[in-house]
């Protein structure tokens, strides 16, 4: 809680084979790193991961019953019903132009003010995704979205009041969003053309029933809060864009954001996010000669991964051209955790992200702004982190 994102790499660092044991919510732990340790954490015959994950994250991240919650073939036909609707090509593009739009939209409202990008983004995001799964919110309900997804983000990894804000927000949209499910229920279904929406509210899980309205209304802030939450990569690429300009003539001149995807990897892999994942021994295990009991805690240090120079050449260096020529994302990045998208380990998220940042970067690349003296540091004993001041921008 006081070391932050530096936890974890200052203990590797002292480790002589890049591996930790310590002690974590009262188990013995055992942290890791490095694309073989991706390989052996995502294996389900050595971690559950689901089982690992303590209340005060359900009731602020993820929610109570929600897909993180499920190991074996629940989780798989659960993950079936995220997979078709975050990783179908033209769903992503159409997200892609409702971010677009949104973004000009709010944009134009920003001559002669001081944003906080921040915030600002976090409102265009909300609109966005909410406009794309198929919810009609009122302007205020967006802002309230907006605020909610945030506050649970920013308050899940943390004790006070923070942590009490995001229960609170979850609750509310949850409550908002079991009574809309409730009515979709109530109306015939369509086979064609189904919203994200209509999706979640009519999804049978493995043994054949509907999901109960809240655990729907769960899923659904499943694909809501995390786009919400890509507000933090974008500020993280207005504060890369500030310190190193010469990529905004890159990423204007690059009509089919090949460049710009590049960057999206890098600034997710340069910037603090997620510290770690973990998960629970499925059984008695070894890795690189060390017994770990069944039961124990088991994290995969993913902060350290990403600046590791063992993986990385110049870690330190903010470097997109490093992605311009990958293919199929390897088990070196893993900004969200990692594994084989083929079992469904990779986040379903992942290319919405990748795609919504690349949008955004660009957009900012074309933007016309100028960055008041204010507070930039990033402070990595806080997380999640970002900008102190939040990339505070004028429009003139």
């Amino acid at each position: 809680m006081t070391h932050g994102y530096a936890w974890l790499p200052n203990r590797m660092r002292t480790s002589p084979d890049g591996t930790v044991k310590t002690r974590l919510l009262g188990r013995p732990t055992v942290a890791m790193r490095g694309p073989e340790a991706v390989g052996f954490f995502y294996d389900e015959g050595h971690v559950l991961r689901a089982a690992a994950l303590p209340d005060p994250v359900l009731d602020t991240l993820f929610g109570q019953g929600a897909l993180h919650t499920l190991d074996g073939d629940a989780h798989l036909a659960r993950k079936e019903m995220f997979l078709a609707l975050l990783k179908d090509e033209t769903g992503i593009a159409a997200l892609g132009e409702h971010v677009g739009r949104r973004w000009r939209e709010a944009a134009a409202g920003w001559k002669q003010d001081r944003v906080v990008l921040f915030d600002e983004t976090g409102q265009v995001l909300a609109r966005a995704v909410c406009g794309w799964v198929g919810l009609q919110l009122s302007d205020a309900e967006s802002t309230e979205m907006a605020r909610d997804c945030t506050a649970m983000v920013d308050g899940f990894a943390t004790p006070g009041p923070r942590h009490l804000r995001a229960r609170r927000a979850r609750a509310r949209q949850e409550k908002a969003l079991a009574a809309v499910i409730s009515g979709i229920r109530e109306k015939p279904g369509s086979d064609t053309e189904r919203s994200a929406l209509e999706a979640v509210a009519r999804h049978r899980d493995a043994d054949g029933n509907l999901l109960d309205a809240n655990t729907a209304a769960v899923e659904l802030l499943n694909i809501i809060r995390p786009t919400v939450a890509i507000a933090w990569f974008a500020t993280f690429a207005a504060h890369a864009l500030h310190r190193w300009p010469q990529h905004r003539e890159l990423l204007r001149a690059d009509p089919e954001k090949t460049y710009a995807r590049a960057f999206a990897h890098e600034v997710r892999r340069f910037y603090p996010f997620a510290p770690f994942v973990g998960g629970l021994a499925a059984n008695d295990l070894t890795w690189r000669g060390q017994d770990i009991a069944k039961g124990s805690l088991i994290l995969l240090d993913l902060y350290g991964q990403n600046h590791d120079p063992a993986v990385w050449e110049h870690p330190y260096r903010f470097y997109p051209h490093r992605f311009t020529r990958a293919g199929r994302l390897p088990d070196n990045l893993v900004p969200q955790g990692g594994g084989d998208p083929a079992r469904g380990h990779r986040c379903p998220g992942e290319d919405i992200t990748i795609a919504t940042l690349a949008t955004l970067a660009t957009e900012l690349a074309h933007l016309d702004y100028e960055v008041p003296d204010q507070d930039l540091t990033i402070p990595l004993s806080r997380m999640p982190t970002a900008p102190r001041s939040g990339f505070v921008l004028t429009c003139p």
